[in-house]
C-alpha cells in the first residue's frame, strides 16, 4: 500500500513539474514572438551613460528587434516652431538591418557657430552606419531652457513610423515633458508642442 502511494505521488510531482515546463515554453514562446518587430527605450549602464554624457550634451539609445520581413530602417529628425513642421528631414540616415540591433541619437553644440549638430547611428550585425547633421536655421539657443525625453512603454510595434524622442527648447522655464499620447498621436496632440520655440523630434519607419 505504502509503495502505490509513494508511486502515485511520484506521477503527480512528475505531471506538475511536466505540466510547469510546458506552461513555462508556451511564456517564453509568446514573450519571444511578442519582442519581435519591436523597438525599446535601451536601458544603459552607468558606465555607458557617463561615456555618452562626456561627449553629448543629450543622447538617446533604443533596442529594436525585427525579423526577417524588415530589411530597412531610416531615422530622421523633424523640426516645429509654435507647433508648426518647419523641416520635415534634418539628417537622415537609411540602412539594412537584420535582427536585432541598435540606434543613437545624440547632441551637441558647434564650438563656433553655436549651431546644435545631431549624430546618428544605426548598429547591427552588419555592422554600424552614422551620419552627421545640423540645423542651418537654429535660432539662439543657448539662452532657453530645454527638456527632453523619450516615448513611453516597452517593446512598442514597428510597424508604423515610430516617434522615439524629442527635445524641446523654449523662453519660458516652466516646462514639461512631452506625455505619452503625444508620441502615439503627433497630429491628435500637436497643441503639446505649440508652447515651445523650437521641438526636435526623432523619428524612424523600419520598411520590409
Amino acid at each position: 500500500m505504502s509503495s502505490k502511494k509513494n508511486m502515485s505521488k511520484t506521477k503527480i510531482a512528475s505531471l506538475v513539474f511536466s505540466s510547469l515546463a510546458l506552461i513555462l515554453l508556451i511564456l517564453n514562446y509568446f514573450l519571444f514572438v511578442s519582442n519581435k518587430n519591436t523597438i525599446s527605450v535601451a536601458a544603459l549602464t552607468d558606465r555607458e551613460n557617463a561615456i555618452l554624457s562626456s561627449s553629448a550634451d543629450q543622447s538617446f539609445v533604443y533596442d529594436f528587434n525585427t525579423d526577417k520581413e524588415y530589411k530597412e530602417v531610416t531615422i530622421w529628425i523633424e523640426k516645429y516652431e509654435s507647433g508648426n513642421l518647419i523641416e520635415d528631414k534634418i539628417g537622415e540616415l537609411s540602412t539594412q538591418v537584420e535582427g536585432e540591433g541598435l540606434i543613437i541619437f545624440t547632441t551637441s553644440k558647434n564650438s563656433i557657430s553655436k549651431q546644435p549638430t545631431f549624430n546618428m547611428a544605426v548598429g547591427g550585425n552588419e555592422g554600424v552606419s552614422s551620419i552627421s547633421a545640423y540645423d542651418a536655421n537654429s535660432k539662439d539657443l543657448d539662452g532657453m531652457s530645454s527638456v527632453w525625453g523619450n516615448f513611453r512603454g516597452d517593446n512598442i510595434s514597428i510597424a508604423d513610423e515610430v516617434v522615439l524622442g524629442s527635445i524641446c527648447y523654449s523662453n519660458d522655464g516652466r516646462m514639461n515633458s512631452l506625455t505619452a499620447e503625444f508620441y502615439q498621436d503627433v497630429n491628435g496632440h500637436i497643441n503639446e508642442i505649440e508652447k515651445y520655440a523650437v521641438v526636435y523630434l526623432l523619428k524612424a519607419n523600419f520598411n520590409k
